[in-house]
């Protein structure tokens, strides 16, 4: 089964740690069977995860393998270093219920999947209703753009997202004190179209490019849209949230 809608899941939404086994003893989070959810996954959800940004890092990899393991998904994962893992990379990404990106480089992420034409086929697969999710990076790089410590431990914008979701976007609202005042600055000088934020916790769900509604998994996990007034300053209003159970 597909969405009923092109989907895309953009989240400040980690993986929790389970307390028992490290640093890479992971959980799932609700957040993952509500995308499964929305795609009409039924009892067994195809779910794969790229760990791109991340330079598609053995460990991340093996945590979130760990992570899905006691569950009901059949989860799978696209490596793009050095090579694909797989043989047909548009085949096995449409054949998905749900697509989920990590976090990381968002420049790297992007300059990686356009020389794979990943831009192209993720475009496909969102369209045919395939969920879209992801956290951080993975948040941003559907968007037009963001903030993001790609460049190094200053954050810097960068503005050139996939842009289907004609928003720029703000991750780590809450829990980065840089991320808050960049974006607005962003958003202020024009640099930035009109943005939409998460703390961590929270989610944007999109139905084709337009915000559908955000959730939370995380009690009193906020999402803002952050404006440019007449007056050439950012303007952040709260948005509703509804929490996930």
């Amino acid at each position: 089964m597909t969405a009923s809608f092109p989907t895309i899941i953009a989240s400040s939404i980690a993986f929790p740690p389970r307390g028992t086994g490290g640093p890479w003893d992971w959980d799932i989070d609700p957040i993952h069977r509500y995308a499964a959810e929305l795609a009409h996954a039924g009892p067994s959800p195809r779910l794969c995860f790229l760990n791109t940004a991340f330079g598609d890092l053995p460990d991340g990899i093996a945590a979130i393998y760990g992570a899905f393991a006691p569950t009901e998904f059949q989860v799978s994962h696209l490596s793009l270093f050095p090579m694909p893992n797989v043989a047909d990379v548009r085949a096995h990404l449409l054949a998905q219920d749900v697509i989920w990106v990590m976090g990381g480089s968002v420049v790297n992420l992007l300059a990686v999947w356009c020389a794979h034409g990943l831009d192209e086929i993720l475009h496909e697969a969102w369209q045919a209703g395939v969920v879209l999710g992801g956290v951080s990076a993975g948040s941003i790089c559907w968007h037009a753009g963001g903030t993001t410590d790609s460049f190094g431990p200053a954050l810097q914008p960068v503005t050139n997202g996939l842009g289907w979701l004609p928003f720029a976007n703000g991750v780590h609202h809450d829990s980065e004190p840089e991320r808050r005042p960049l974006l607005r600055r962003l958003v202020a000088d024009g640099v930035l179209p009109e943005a939409l934020a998460t703390d961590d916790g929270a989610a944007l769900v999109y139905r084709g490019s337009e915000l559908a509604e955000v959730v939370a998994t995380t009690p009193g996990a906020g999402a803002y849209r952050v404006r440019q007034t007449a007056l050439g300053v950012a303007e952040e209003t709260a948005l509703e949230v509804r929490l996930l159970t």
